[in-house]
């Protein structure tokens, strides 16, 4: 796996590197700036980068941008968006330029290495990895989408374990039910949210998405 970084803090860059070569993985690229990550992609053609959501000059959404701006030119690329802190409006913008290989994690999850190598494998296989504060924020909140509504409790656990990027194994270890009823329980979710039958990837990413985008549209009018 080829790999660029962008990363502005210099002792998180430097780590981050040193820890992915250490399992391995070819680190084509170490860059601080917004502009330097995209002349690395086009560069390098990495299979995957590691961006940070807030970079110079002004520190807000340089790194989102830019990650989405990287996706624009090379839909291949796999995208995993590093956050100091819960803000699910970069992961909605993210996830909306397209559901596969995209994932956003909080800082703090890199500390975590098994996980964090995990999300990382798992964004470069093709798959979604959704930091578990962020989806536990989420449920937190009031949903705007009537069709988030329809769902059972219990499907919204199957839901938010989805958002999070795990496959149906993994939910069922989680939640302890077997695969059929994780199964029965996304079919139920796609009926509810009027996905139509059709490519089971897309339908779990169109869910996903309409979860996160049901959660974001409310955090406006959401009384403190």
């Amino acid at each position: 796996m080829r790999i660029v970084i962008a990363e502005d803090d210099a002792l998180l860059r430097e780590g981050l590197a040193l820890l992915l070569r250490a399992e391995g993985l070819d680190v084509v690229a170490v860059t601080d700036g917004a502009e330097s990550f995209l002349e690395a992609v086009d560069e390098h053609r990495p299979d995957t980068v590691v961006v940070d959501v807030r970079m110079p000059p002004t520190h807000t959404d340089e790194g989102i941008v830019a990650a989405v701006e990287a996706r624009r030119r090379h839909p291949d690329l796999a995208v995993l968006v590093l956050s100091a802190h819960v803000e699910q409006a970069f992961a909605t913008d993210l996830l909306a330029v397209g559901g596969a290989r995209l994932g956003y994690l909080l800082k703090e999850r890199v500390g975590r290495v098994e996980e964090f190598l995990e999300a990382l494998h798992r964004v470069a296989g093709g798959g979604t990895a959704i930091d578990p504060d962020v989806v536990a924020q989420m449920l937190n909140r009031g949903r705007v989408d009537n069709r988030l509504e329809r769902l059972s409790p219990r499907e919204r656990d199957v839901l938010a374990l989805m958002a999070e990027g795990l496959g149906n194994g993994a939910i069922a270890q989680r939640l302890v039910i077997g695969e059929g009823a994780v199964h029965k329980h996304i079919r139920n979710i796609f009926a509810k949210l009027d996905l139509a039958p059709g490519d089971s990837a897309d339908r779990r990413v169109t869910a996903v998405l309409r979860y996160l985008r049901g959660a974001r549209g409310n955090q406006g009018s959401a009384t403190p």
